[in-house]
């Protein structure tokens, strides 16, 4: 209410400039004479400073007031114009969503979500954050992401949507003594070395995870935050990885599956539910939840 009433004096204080009457700028302001003056007596007491000197004409600006009224053109276009923006972004069909994801999703999940979702609502803008998973932890807790396609699923202060299961196989180099197994359990990678994401992503907690239930302490040969480039690493003869089914043989690599039933990567919608979700934000939630089968 505060900053309302000031907007409204500094913009009366430029209509006043501009009419060089107050008597004739309240008339066209629709308000009384005595309102007006009081108003822009509110700002001259604030400012500590007369802006306009009664002439035989009406008032005109002194020095003092010709300082003010630039910075106030300037304020009160800057409000009105964040008005605007704001009411836009709230706005469920016109508003925008900050959406975070994984970098492994870049290719296959969000390009298709995100098609589905601009032909349902072709007016809301989303903005994008790729980066790994404790990175989207730290976005969703300062507000810079709402919402989050991600894998684990987070704290109980967050909701969650399952998207997608993927099934983890490992992947190998062409010439690798297990290229032609059908399957293989986790227990014999015991002696192979591994190519994971580095230490801090949720990724290689899941691998470690898995590797330490089957009582493997795996050797890291080289860590990579994309598993695009883990899967060529792999082709290339570097060692081995566990990576999701859909970025085997990529470049080469060859995939097997896993005989552990615990190898496999649930990808979700995730959001906090201790803040109110923006309109945009919360069509798109409900654009997901209604849409169990994305096109392809």
């Amino acid at each position: 209410m505060l900053w309302s009433m000031l907007i409204r004096d500094l913009e009366w204080v430029l209509a006043v400039a501009a009419q060089r009457h107050v008597t004739d700028t309240a008339a066209v302001l629709g308000i009384s004479q005595p309102t007006l003056s009081r108003a822009l007596a509110r700002v001259e007491d604030e400012l500590g400073a007369r802006l306009f000197e009664r002439v035989p004409a009406g008032v005109e600006l002194n020095p003092n007031g010709e300082l003010v009224v630039a910075a106030a053109r300037d304020m009160v276009e800057r409000w009105g114009r964040m008005r605007t923006e704001l009411a836009s972004r709230l706005d469920p069909d016109t508003g925008v969503v900050r959406l975070a994801f994984l970098d492994s999703m870049a290719t296959s999940l969000v390009p298709r979500l995100l098609r589905a979702f601009h032909e349902s609502a072709p007016g809301v803008r989303v903005v994008l954050r790729q980066e790994p998973a404790h990175e989207i932890r730290r976005d969703l807790a300062s507000g810079a992401a709402e919402l989050a396609i991600t894998s684990p699923r987070g704290d109980a202060d967050h909701d969650w949507f399952p998207l997608q299961q993927e099934r983890l196989v490992l992947v190998v180099p062409p010439s690798h003594r297990l290229r032609n197994r059908k399957r293989v359990t986790l227990a014999e990678l015991a002696d192979e070395e591994l190519i994971t994401t580095p230490v801090g992503f949720g990724y290689r907690s899941l691998v470690e995870g898995l590797l330490a239930d089957a009582g493997v302490s795996p050797t890291i040969s080289f860590e990579s935050a994309d598993l695009a480039t883990i899967e060529g690493l792999v082709a290339a003869g570097l060692g081995v990885a566990i990576v999701p089914e859909q970025f085997a043989g990529q470049t080469g690599s060859i995939g097997i599956p896993l005989t552990s039933a615990a190898a496999r990567r649930t990808i979700g919608l995730t959001w906090r539910t201790d803040r109110r979700l923006a309109p945009a934000a919360a069509r798109f939630v409900d654009f997901v939840r209604a849409t169990p089968d994305l096109p392809s």
